[in-house]
């Protein structure tokens, strides 16, 4: 499974979990963090990406749009690098089973 981290996560995330989540993306390091959600959205889409974020724009998309791309949509307050990290390595069964589950769009974790 391929992520696409949104501008409000960190761009080292594709580095730290690179072992779980190969070929994985930050908008920064593809030069789209200023770019709207909705082209965003569309290049997750066009490239296979599952969108990971810490907001309820990609949600709200996906209600309007469906989907693919998937998002998953991390609902932690303000929070490090680390425990963002750690989140999404402590739910990888989960996250590879929503991967697989076509009739799932959205995973929200806490």
């Amino acid at each position: 499974m391929k992520l696409l981290f949104d501008h409000n996560l960190s761009p080292r995330l594709v580095r730290l979990l690179t072992d779980l989540y190969p070929d994985s993306q930050h908008v920064f390091l593809l030069e789209m963090d200023q770019d709207d959600d909705r082209v965003i959205w569309d290049y997750a889409l066009h490239n296979d990406y599952t969108i990971v974020t810490r907001d309820s724009d990609y949600s709200d998309l996906s209600l309007v749009r469906g989907f693919p791309p998937k998002v998953i949509w991390i609902r932690r307050g303000n929070c490090s690098t680390s425990t963002i990290e750690s989140i999404l390595r402590s739910k990888v069964i989960d996250i590879q089973a929503f991967s697989q589950d076509l009739s799932l769009g959205i995973l929200t974790l806490f």
